[in-house]
């Protein structure tokens, strides 16, 4: 399994970014999806996940009603709209898949990574 994630880059507070990220080597359609993000010092945490079919997302208090998931099952991506973005927004975003169909909010329940891309949000 690949995942390539895309999209990252420098923004100003208040500005937006739209991630992405490319699977290939599995049957993308039928594994639930996540984003996580890292800061620098902090622990891993779940940003947004997405089933199987798209219809159920889950979202993390801290970015509820400015980041919407995505995804294209037809073109094996996964997307993160990332509106009225935060300087605590700033850190590497990861997309994983998960071992399960349906939406899946626990870190231990995904299997494959990808590389991560850097979202770096200025005062």
């Amino acid at each position: 399994v690949q995942l390539q994630a895309s999209g990252g880059g420098l923004v100003q507070a208040g500005g937006s970014l739209r991630l992405a990220c490319a699977a290939s080597g599995r049957t993308f359609r039928s594994v639930a999806m996540g984003w996580f993000r890292q800061a620098p010092g902090k622990e891993r945490e779940l940003v947004a996940a997405i089933d199987w079919t798209g219809g159920v997302v889950y979202y993390a208090d801290s970015v509820k009603g400015r980041f919407t998931m995505s995804r294209d099952n037809a073109n094996n991506i996964v997307f993160l709209q990332m509106n009225t973005l935060k300087p605590e927004d700033t850190a590497v975003y990861y997309c994983a898949t998960a071992r399960t169909a349906d939406i899946a909010t626990r870190t231990r329940l995904y299997d494959y990574w990808g590389q991560g891309t850097q979202v770096t949000v200025s005062s």
